[in-house]
């Protein structure tokens, strides 16, 4: 007892800085405990008849002497008490339990009911120690105020009734109910919702939690709809904060799954337009709902593609989106490949026509196609993207890859020798291109990238842009025929002649076989004499040291690095539906070998294939594009190509000699027609290569180099604010604009955006947006956003507020403003906000 009135007293003294305390022992139990209490620098004296001369002592004689002023009996009555003067002027310590506690606290006796009311609050030192911490930072104005910190204390949250509402809301999606069993028995549960009454609206005649909490979602549902809500729009801005939280992200997912049966969104969502429900996220359902309307516009061609892109956009700030995200990634894919496919004129005048409009532009229509099939994969949601499915795999074999190449066939009918003029041939690809470092003394590094095909080396050309420093061309040049990895492989090293072997499709250069790592390095050293050559898998470069990549490269002139994650993957019947997820690896590892070769003092640096591939994810009726069996002795096939000697076809294929394809030998070579196969026992027909397809023939030649100087950067955001800068309602709409496009060296920027006070008070909620737009159109660069007041802004009515746009600090959880815009705050106080 004596340590509590100690702290009690001190607190006063101390912590409210009051010079005279009064001590009334109403009970007059308490003289002992007055005559123990032994106070630094404080006077204790005792009323007892002798007020004229305690006050004149005070107030003339020691008027900054601290003084305890105990009295023996109760507190007189105003009308009665000499020192009441004083008194009013300094403080009352009462020594009861909740007089004690009032002390500790150091909130004034006037609120002592908000205290004496809830004894079994104050029980736990450890929820004691919490109020008072808060109390010292934002003292009580009102026995209510010291009830809210309660609230508060009760639940672990750290301000005013939204953040005790969401903490609850967070117990209840864990199946738990400590915080408001505690409200409880605290006494506190008639505050609490009489507080959510006058907040939110909520005013049953039985109060309930769970009620409340279906409460809040169906409000908020309706309100963004257009309706009549039960709740208020304080509770929608409530909700709408709660939700955008990550801390009760897991929480607000729950609950909304859960309610979502109960309010039978699933049912609402259908009978409404998919075009409305996009700006909004309440439910998953709904989520769900666009998808499948997109998917079905889609499927139907009855969406305009600006408008699809523009709403995958918009959905990208959907609570759900990471949940969809492959799926809406897909979507995208597939609307720019049907985009593209509708403006394509697949027609070509020549064959060097043909590879140098297929490297311009037709090339991403296989890419966007593979990467449609890659997060289709990859989402799981393969029956909700059924639809789109057929009819983009129908599109793509059909109208792109067939046309394609039945146009293309026309010419290589034609064609004599194998031979497109104005392009690299790969045959002289060491002579024109690894060797023209050597003839300048420099070193260089090629990477082989097995069935690197262009459209890949394409993506990781851009994704090698993105790096600091680094800067990158791409150009294509034309395979040999077969487009088969043995001769692909041998083809890019130094020689002066190829020959395909009499009794198998394996290669001889210069005589020589290829086979193996030693026989490559001897056939590289021998490109320009004196040079020190290695050849090594591109995986054992990867598991080096720095310091062993910087010895290697040392002690080497020349370095042909063999990397095989497309190819080890489509040549196998099991795997090949995969080959979207390897070659989305394959850029990952490509990019990775090119930050560790830089780093290992390496500056020029090839990056090219053997062979492309033809690739579809549905698997082909065999009937669709098989051929009849040819005629004469076969030395090897497979799908796309026949080598043997005395060959023949029943139509269906193209025939040439070795000397015809640039090959010394005898043998002769059949290419079937188009995108046609052979029938193999045993092989997969959905990856396919060997022939002369584009998709086959036109290969890649990606040259890399690190600059001096950093070059890579964020784009920047601006904010557009209405005509007139002010803010009369609870709410404004401003458009947050994308200065420039994303590129390889403009980078997209996150950005924090909320509205503060001129105290750094935030007064609205706050978002995170991703600025990631590559438009070159300004006008699909812009964002457009509501900003929600909170209560806190009625302080700052008629101030001048600032919407800021905030990026982080690197990984840090620090800011700095990107922009600023000063709003004046301008609106009548309402109970309710208006929209």
């Amino acid at each position: 007892m004596s340590d509590r009135i100690t702290t009690g007293l001190m607190s006063l003294y101390e912590d409210q800085g009051h010079r005279i305390v009064f001590w009334y022992d109403a009970a007059r139990d308490l003289r002992g405990e007055f005559e123990a209490v032994d106070l630094p620098g404080v006077t204790k004296v005792e009323v007892v008849n002798n007020e004229f001369g305690l006050k004149y002592r005070m107030l003339r004689q020691e008027p900054k002497t601290r003084f305890l002023v105990y009295k023996e009996g109760p507190e007189p009555s105003m009308a009665e008490n000499w020192l009441l003067d004083v008194q009013l002027a300094t403080a009352v310590f009462r020594a009861d339990q909740a007089a004690i506690w009032v002390a500790e606290l150091g909130i004034p006796a006037k609120y002592e009911d908000a205290v004496r009311d809830h004894a079994e609050f104050y029980r736990s030192a450890r929820r004691l120690a919490a109020l008072r911490d808060v109390e010292r930072e934002r003292p009580s104005q009102s026995a209510s105020d010291v009830r809210r910190k309660m609230l508060a204390v009760c639940v672990g949250a750290d301000g005013d009734l939204d953040t005790v509402v969401e903490a609850l809301l967070g117990e209840l999606a864990d199946g738990r109910d400590e915080a408001l069993r505690l409200i409880e028995r605290a006494g506190l549960t008639g505050f609490f919702w009489k507080e959510v009454g006058m907040r939110y609206g909520y005013a049953p005649s039985e109060p309930d939690f769970q009620d409340f909490s279906i409460s809040i979602f169906a409000s908020a549902w309706s309100r963004a709809m257009g309706e009549k809500a039960q709740l208020n729009a304080e509770a929608a801005l409530m909700f709408r904060r709660w939700g955008a939280s990550r801390r009760w992200s897991e929480a607000f997912e729950k609950l909304s799954n859960d309610y979502q049966e109960v309010l039978k969104i699933r049912d609402d969502v259908q009978s409404r337009d998919f075009r409305t429900l996009m700006p909004h996220d309440h439910f998953e359902e709904v989520d769900r709902r666009i998808i499948v309307a997109i998917v079905d516009g889609l499927a139907k061609q009855s969406l305009a593609a600006g408008d699809v892109l523009k709403w995958v956009r918009e959905r990208r700030q959907s609570h759900w989106y990471q949940n969809y995200e492959h799926v809406y990634q897909a979507i995208a894919f597939a609307t720019e490949f049907q985009q593209a496919l509708a403006e394509a004129d697949l027609t070509m005048t020549s064959v060097s026509d043909g590879v140098k409009r297929y490297a311009a532009s037709w090339f991403r229509l296989d890419q966007f196609y593979r990467k449609f099939i890659y997060h289709m994969q990859q989402s799981g949601q393969a029956g909700l993207l059924s639809a789109l499915c057929e009819a983009v795999e129908n599109r793509y074999t059909t109208n792109f890859v067939l046309k394609l190449n039945d146009s293309w066939q026309d010419h290589i009918t034609r064609l004599t020798d194998w031979n497109v003029p104005g392009f690299l041939q790969q045959a002289r690809f060491y002579h024109e291109e690894a060797a023209e470092f050597r003839r300048k003394d420099q070193k260089v590094v090629v990477v082989i990238s097995d069935a690197l095909r262009f459209e890949i080396a394409e993506e990781a050309l851009r994704e090698i842009r993105k790096l600091n420093r680094f800067d990158a061309e791409l150009k294509p040049m034309v395979s040999t025929l077969p487009s088969y990895t043995q001769l692909g492989m041998a083809a890019l090293l130094p020689h002066r002649q190829l020959a395909l072997r009499d009794d198998s499709d394996l290669i001889l250069l210069d005589g020589e076989s290829t086979v193996g790592a030693k026989a490559r390095e001897k056939a590289l050293g021998a490109g320009r004499p004196g040079d020190r050559a290695k050849v090594l898998a591109a995986r054992d470069f990867m598991n080096l040291g720095t310091a062993e990549g910087k010895e290697l490269f040392r002690d080497h002139d020349i370095l042909y690095l063999y990397h095989n994650q497309i190819d080890a993957t489509g040549d196998k019947m099991a795997t090949e539906e995969n080959v979207p997820a390897a070659a989305e690896t394959a850029i990952e590892d490509l990019v990775k070998l090119v930050r560790k070769l830089t780093s290992a003092n390496v500056s020029n640096i090839l990056i090219t294939a053997d062979h492309g591939f033809l690739w579809q994810h549905r698997a082909l009726d065999d009937s669709s594009f098989a051929l009849a069996e040819p005629e004469g002795a076969v030395t090897s096939r497979n799908r796309r190509f026949v080598i043997g000697h005395g060959l023949s076809s029943n139509g269906g294929m193209k025939k040439f000699t070795a000397s015809q394809l640039g090959l010394a030998g005898e043998q002769e070579v059949l290419i079937p027609n188009s995108i046609n196969r052979l029938r193999v026992q045993g092989s997969g027909s959905r990856y396919v290569h060997g022939g002369a397809s584009l998709q086959e023939i036109v290969l890649p030649i990606l040259r890399v180099g690190k600059q001096r100087q950093e070059d890579v950067g964020q784009v920047s955001v601006q904010i557009i604010p209405p005509s007139r800068a002010q803010i009369t309602t609870g709410q404004i709409q401003v458009i947050l604009y994308q200065v420039e496009p994303v590129t390889e060296k403009e980078q997209p920027r996150m950005i924090s955006a909320g509205i503060f006070a001129e105290d750094g008070k935030v007064i609205s909620e706050e978002v995170e947006l991703l600025f990631d737009f590559t438009s070159e159109n300004p006008r699909e660069r812009e964002v457009p956003r509501s900003f929600l007041l909170n209560r806190a802004a009625d302080a700052y009515n008629n101030q001048t507020v600032f919407l800021k746009l905030r990026s982080r600090i690197g990984k840090t959880s620090h800011y700095e403003d990107h922009a600023l815009q000063p709003l004046l705050l301008k609106r009548g106080i309402s109970t309710d906000f208006d929209f």
